[in-house]
């Protein structure tokens, strides 16, 4: 991508990613090396948990309001001061709940802010056409710094302790601050060309139409997040598709998998396992940035839906730990294509002021249903074993992404398609009587039905 502020915001975010990482292992390095143990730790990491998911809408509508930039900068500014305290902290002894729960919160709802800011900066750099490809180059940075992290952030506690890694965890925070204070997006350069024009353009034009076509739907008017939930229906399809998805996979590959090779392939073929979800990821997210884009997204998400499906349901039947790593890598790489697919798709198709709250919602439904998921994960484990639950959660996903086949308006979703507000009855003018149908007006991409009465 030849876009100087989407460069900028891959160096931000591998450099937020490999800190992000380095926290991940310095923390419970410092609690378990003390005298909290497990306790203390599940008790920190609930008190960044919780915030985390409750401020998740409040990041959609504030990154709506101001702008996702301004969020995440301010996001990682209060994140970078935080973590820097926690790591003084760390340099003079073993702190203590009183000290590490305050920070956790912090934490915690910074980061339920930046996640749904963060989905609405990429359509601010790149155009619609480029947004596929720019998801897929971004997943596959957080991806290698997912790979890159754990082996930095391992070898810093190890050699130095855990103050030193959340030190880089804090610079690295730092770092993505000023990457983001640096960018500018396609709407600010917008802005200044704008006032460059500003008093030279007569105020005498004419915006050659109302906008408004005689199909029912209103090309002009800006809609709202309220009627976006009402009349979305592409909206509220990917909203169940990802409880159901999610409930099935959570619970699946955070209880059911490591109780699989705890039964017969021990850690070491446990960490191979992890390896491949992580390769996997990486790969599907390649596939995904050099493939070119298909007009009908919706059967390409069923396709992986169902290679997932069936990739989950054999992993514990595939012959011992190496088939079981073929499955788990092959479900990673139609999982990290499916995932680019339909986030491309959102946001294309959301108003670009309310897409924030879309991602906010979207969120809310993968992250909210993880405390369910693994709890009925464990208690069917527990009574089931842990080879039954392979084959009924990819069964799950599978059917989840069929059954949305059925709904007109996720069949029937082109590529580029934006949605359209539903039109207002117009009032004729009683000196005039009725008034004719304004022509539409073309835009460059197609626009969607979204109403209700259009999927019976």
């Amino acid at each position: 991508m030849s876009v100087r502020g989407f460069r900028l915001l891959l160096a931000g975010q591998l450099s937020s990613t490999v800190g992000d990482y380095c926290y991940a292992v310095a923390l419970p390095w410092l609690i378990l090396s003390g005298d909290g143990g497990p306790v203390l730790l599940g008790t920190v990491l609930a008190c960044y948990g919780i915030p985390r998911v409750v401020t998740i809408p409040l990041g959609g509508v504030v990154a709506d309001r101001i702008g996702g930039r301004r969020v995440m900068l301010i996001a990682d500014l209060v994140r970078a001061v935080a973590v820097g305290i926690l790591a003084v902290v760390a340099s003079t002894g073993t702190p203590t709940l009183a000290q590490l729960a305050p920070i956790a919160v912090i934490l915690g709802a910074c980061s339920g802010m930046f996640i749904p800011a963060s989905y609405t900066l990429l359509p601010a750099l790149l155009t619609k056409e480029d947004l596929g490809r720019g998801n897929a180059l971004s997943t596959m940075v957080n991806q290698v710094g997912g790979l890159v992290g754990p082996t930095a952030g391992g070898a810093l506690v190890a050699a130095f302790g855990a103050g030193p890694a959340l030190t880089v965890d804090a610079m690295s925070f730092l770092v993505s601050a000023v990457v983001l204070a640096r960018m500018s997006t396609r709407a600010d350069t917008a802005d200044e060309e704008s006032q460059a024009r500003a008093g030279t353009t007569g105020q005498d034009g004419d915006d050659g139409g109302d906008g408004t076509g005689g199909t029912g739907t209103d090309t002009s008017r800006k809609p709202s997040f309220v009627e976006l939930l009402r009349h979305g229906r592409l909206l509220h399809v990917v909203l169940v598709v990802a409880l159901v998805c999610n409930l099935a996979f959570s619970g699946t590959i955070e209880v059911a998998l490591p109780e699989l090779a705890h039964q017969g392939m021990g850690a070491t073929g446990y960490g191979v396992l992890l390896t491949c979800l992580s390769l996997g990821g990486l790969a599907g997210s390649v596939l995904a940035a050099r493939s070119r884009p298909v007009d009908s997204p919706a059967y390409l998400f069923a396709a992986l839906a169902v290679v997932m499906g069936v990739a989950l349901g054999a992993v514990p039947y595939a012959g011992g730990l190496v088939g079981a790593a073929v499955c788990v890598c092959v479900y990673s790489i139609a999982s990290g294509w499916q995932n680019i697919v339909v986030v491309t798709m959102l946001q294309v198709w959301a108003p670009p002021a309310l897409i924030g709250r879309v991602m906010s919602l979207v969120m809310l439904a993968v992250m909210g249903t993880f405390p369910v998921s693994v709890a009925v994960a464990g208690f069917g484990v527990r009574h089931l074993g842990a080879a039954p639950f392979f084959p009924v959660a990819g069964a799950a996903i599978a059917l989840a992404v069929l059954g949305a086949l059925t709904q007109k308006a996720f069949r029937d979703h082109r590529s580029g398609t934006e949605y359209a507000p539903q039109a207002r009855p117009a009032s004729p003018d009683p000196a005039e009587g009725s008034v004719p149908d304004a022509p539409a007006v073309r835009s460059t991409y197609p626009r969607q039905d979204n109403s209700q009465e259009s999927q019976r």
